[in-house]
């Protein structure tokens, strides 16, 4: 995938962006299929090559690299080429997956209409069943649909009849009845093709319903479940790309007599990239390691092998919104604080990091924003709860309990990360005390208070991604020493000392917007014990990460 974007993307990409040879991003689609990029976890009876998950993330990280045709091979993987391995029969995998997985066959996902955006399930595209069964007509509108431009095989979702919910179709241009706006003028992803599309009278086989009548919401649902994840670690490797980047003009660019590298002040910024990059990436491959697990764990107990690709992925749902959240605000971060060091430099169209900041706003956006991915990590975990999959109430109750008894004091933690993983815990105690005393407050009403669900998801958010962090690390402890990783520890030291204040301030935006009297201050005195921290000097922290990226003049961990 490196020498892929190398050789064939970077050469090409102002020409890409110009959008004046709309050929070259179908043709790279197709040079993708020649060297398999498409065909990772795809059975090899459709053409696939059949590779764990974690072979499909790692790909991704670097294929996230490739600007704007980062998004036309995702989209044609992710939420073109899934759908139909996921959902659909015999008959549709073998007609459409080796074509598609070849780039032969292009494709594109849609579910946007101009009415529904977040609320996918109002959809007002519409399939009538005909009088003997043998076809559906539909009608309707679609938009942002990326790779529209060339695409020939469509997954549209529509509504049957007057069903409450949305259904799936597979949808070939041949078919008829399919036009296609001009292209979108956008501010970023611009060599993505990006189009209306207008279905009038469509005449579908019966045969080319995907997945059951009425299951359209899920599929889509679990689809983007898949998405999320993969644009999470996408946002790793562009944020790597722009460290490197950055480093290397603070290394080249002089002031004052001497490399705008030595100063503090891009030190900071370059140790503060480093850190979030190193964050996200652990917990990106802590869940696909987990999702792996989790794929053989079904299939050993019988599961169907392809069903249990959905299955796994739906398991780690939470994660995946979670990372998709953290992950594109991370980038966001990264590239604005690289066009920064760039000074003046970096808002010219000739700098590398133009590019890389306007193509990173969308990511905020797409597989449903980052306010609804926050609201679904808060509904998915009390819907586990309500399951009796979790115990959250007895959880938060117990945390409630310890509130009232005297504090008791131990033993410093040991290990270079004894107070980390201290913190860990604590940080879980306060996302139960606060999200348990909410839910006990306002009970099923609770999903209409927005804002409490956000402030709540945050906190969730930030305790997974420092457990992470302090899992990765503890791991490269034990196998290279603690001398070998003066960087990583410092890295995961700045990632508790953020986590701790982000909860911290998100429980206390929480807590304002539903208690008050002595609850309020109970819990508020609760949030300040579970997210006290031990002073760390996060300076020289990135002081000692900036040293090692302008030591390498490239991003090294």
């Amino acid at each position: 995938m490196h020498d892929f974007i190398e050789q064939e993307v970077e050469p090409r990409i102002d020409l890409i962006d110009s959008q004046k040879d709309l050929s070259i991003a179908p043709m790279l689609l197709e040079k993708a299929g020649e060297l398999g990029f498409l065909a990772i976890g795809v059975p090899e009876e459709y053409g696939g090559i059949e590779m764990d998950f974690l072979t499909a993330i790692s790909n991704n990280e670097v294929g996230g690299q490739a600007h704007s045709i980062s998004l036309v091979v995702g989209v044609q993987t992710s939420i073109g080429i899934a759908p139909i391995l996921l959902y659909g029969n015999a008959e549709q995998k073998a007609k459409y997956l080796p074509k598609l997985v070849s780039a032969e066959w292009k494709t594109c996902y849609c579910l946007t209409e101009p009415g529904s955006g977040s609320d996918a399930n109002s959809a007002k595209t519409k399939a009538t069943l005909s009088e003997d069964g043998s076809h559906y007509i539909i009608n309707g509108q679609k938009m942002w649909i990326t790779n529209a431009g060339f695409s020939n095989i469509f997954i549209v979702f529509a509504k049957i009849d007057n069903d409450p919910n949305l259904s799936a179709f597979i949808i070939e241009e041949s078919f008829g009845g399919i036009t296609k706006g001009e292209e979108e003028k956008k501010m970023g992803i611009k060599g993505s093709s990006t189009r209306q599309i207008f279905f009038e009278n469509v005449k579908v086989p019966a045969e080319n319903l995907l997945g059951e009548r009425n299951g359209g919401f899920k599929i889509a649902v679990n689809v983007l479940n898949t998405g999320r994840i993969k644009l999470g670690v996408s946002a790793v490797g562009v944020s790597k790309k722009c460290i490197g980047y950055s480093v290397k003009y603070a290394n080249e660019r002089i002031q004052f007599g001497v490399p705008i590298s030595s100063f503090g002040a891009i030190k900071h910024k370059l140790g503060q990239m480093a850190a979030l990059t190193y964050a996200q990436e652990s917990a990106i491959y802590r869940t696909a390691y987990n999702i792996d697990r989790a794929h053989d764990d079904m299939i050993a107990n019988g599961m169907d092998p392809i069903k249990a690709k959905s299955k796994c992925v739906e398991e780690y749902a939470i994660e995946c919104a979670m990372l998709k959240v953290f992950g594109s605000e991370m980038q966001g971060y990264v590239v604005d604080e690289g066009v920064q060091i760039y000074g003046g430099m970096g808002f010219s169209a000739e700098s590398p990091v133009e590019r890389l900041y306007r193509d990173a706003r969308i990511t905020r956006i797409f597989e449903g924003t980052n306010e609804i991915n926050r609201m679904l990590t808060v509904d998915m975990l009390l819907r586990k709860a309500m399951k009796g999959q979790l115990d959250l109430l007895s959880a938060a109750k117990k945390v409630s309990n310890e509130l009232m008894a005297v504090p008791t004091f131990g033993d410093a933690p040991e290990g270079s990360l004894g107070t980390e993983k201290e913190l860990v815990t604590k940080l879980k105690k306060s996302v139960l005390l606060i999200a348990g005393a909410a839910v006990q407050r306002i009970g099923m009403a609770l999903k209409e208070e927005q804002e409490i669900l956000l402030n709540v998801a945050d906190m969730l958010m930030h305790t997974y991604i420092l457990e992470s962090t302090v899992l990765r690390t503890q791991k490269r402890i034990n196998l290279y020493g603690e001398a070998a990783n003066e960087a990583q520890i410092a890295m995961t030291k700045i990632v508790a000392i953020e986590a701790a204040e982000k909860t911290a301030y998100a429980g206390r935006q929480a807590i304002y917007a539903f208690a008050d009297g002595d609850e309020q201050r109970m819990l508020l005195l609760g949030l300040k014990r579970f997210t006290k921290v031990q002073p760390y000097n996060t300076k020289n922290a990135r002081r000692k990460i900036a040293d090692k990226l302008i030591e390498a003049n490239a991003y090294c961990f």
